[in-house]
């Protein structure tokens, strides 16, 4: 863990109208600026087959400001400016490094709408943030407290789709240490009907927060279909389908919150599955309960959260037949389809809940994995390659696959 760890802690605010106007033209002033610089890049390599960098788009930033047409970019701070060009930079670099796709534009309905400022860009006094080009503070809901003799080194002013105003502060936070160690370690396996299930037995409910909403979201919107388009009533119906989405939204990410600062204070090591999930939302008769699981988020939170308290997570090959193992003899059954929920071993006659056994099983193999030092990330951090379990598999028995290509993965084991 390092030593110091910088922190963002959101905070929602109430701008005055003169703020808000104020926020909404530096919003469109940064996506104009974006749109502009991917434009100029992709036409240069198009062209002259030329890398443009950010000290180039910089230059033309300067050179956009003294034209008649794009004047207004000098009524905005210059700094949120230049720190979407240094995203557009970013953006780049993982595309070329193949983490990421081609850059795409910014849309004026679609995209998010924010704005960085650096610590050169706004004042923090007193517990009072103002930001460049505004005279008065914002009227910040102080829900928590920032660390103690913290300094703001950047402050994201975003607006959602819901309408609702929110400054994120980025700062060292001290207060963050690693937790005692604690030999405590747990398998844990995701699915629909529970939303987890430990190897201990232990399975959390899945709350299903879109479903408990579906009713009045189909109301909200049916009522936003029937406006008519480029209207102000479909504007404002618009605004309540999107907060009947930011409160199904909010609420799970709470749960999950609880969740994962659970498991990662009782736990030393965690051991989760490598899913797939965008391969698993191809299925359009579980796509809607998978996204409304959000896995994937779940994942980022724990994996984050084990890095601020010294925890270990690790992730098991996506190919591991967790289900179909018996956690008991260690006997492969041939077929296992998901209506079956409860299973008997044919070797030992061991009955098994079904996720409470795939749980055991990832943690025996995560442990494996942590013993003969894979990393965390097998599938994502060495793209065609192959994790621990998949290596371990193949230096037993390397007569299975004689001849393999580099890159492409060998033939499934379970």
């Amino acid at each position: 863990m390092p030593t110091h760890v910088k922190r963002a802690f959101k905070y929602r605010f109430y701008p005055t109208d003169a703020q808000a106007a104020e926020l909404s033209r530096t919003f469109g002033c940064v996506r104009k600026v974006y749109n502009l610089a991917l434009s100029a890049r992709t036409a240069a390599w198009a062209l002259r087959q030329e890398r443009v960098n950010y000290n180039a788009t910089s230059a033309m930033l300067t050179a956009w400001k003294q034209t008649e047409e794009l004047a207004f970019l000098n009524d905005v701070s210059s700094v949120p400016l230049q720190q979407c060009l240094r995203h557009l930079q970013a953006a780049f670099t993982n595309f070329f490094a193949k983490r990421a796709k081609y850059p795409r534009f910014k849309s004026k309905k679609r995209s998010r709408k924010s704005a960085e400022y650096t610590s050169s860009a706004f004042r923090f006094r007193n517990g009072m943030l103002t930001l460049a080009k505004m005279t008065e503070p914002l009227d910040i809901v102080w829900s928590r407290p920032l660390p103690e003799g913290a300094s703001p080194s950047m402050a994201t002013v975003s607006q959602d789709s819901a309408g609702r105003w929110y400054v994120s502060l980025l700062c060292e936070d001290p207060s963050l240490k690693p937790l005692p160690p604690t030999g405590a370690a747990i398998g844990v396996d995701a699915g629909l009907d529970h939303l987890l299930t430990l190897s201990t037995g232990e399975k959390i409910t899945n709350p299903r927060h879109e479903r408990r909403d579906r009713n009045r979201l189909a109301k909200a919107q049916r009522l936003h279909g029937r406006k008519a388009k480029g209207s102000n009533n479909r504007e404002k119906a618009r605004r309540k389908v999107a907060r009947v989405h930011a409160r199904i939204a909010d609420r799970r990410r709470d749960h999950l919150h609880q969740i994962t600062t659970r498991l990662v204070r009782e736990n030393q090591t965690i051991v989760i599955e490598d899913l797939t999930v965008r391969n698993l939302l191809k299925n359009g008769h579980l796509a809607r309960a998978i996204s409304d699981a959000a896995w994937s988020e779940f994942r980022s939170l724990l994996e984050y959260k084990a890095h601020w308290y010294g925890r270990e997570v690790i992730a098991v090959d996506r190919w591991f037949p967790s289900s179909k193992l018996c956690s008991t003899c260690g006997s492969l059954q041939d077929k296992m389809p998901l209506n079956v929920r409860t299973w008997t071993c044919d070797s030992c006659g061991t009955p098994h809940d079904r996720d409470v056994n795939a749980a055991k099983n990832l943690l025996a193999a995560g442990l494996a994995v942590s013993a003969c030092g894979a990393g965390v990330r097998p599938q994502r951090s060495t793209p065609g390659g192959q994790s621990a379990t998949k290596q371990e598999a193949l230096r037993r028995e390397p007569q299975e696959f004689p001849s393999r290509r580099r890159g492409r993965k060998p033939t499934a084991l379970n």
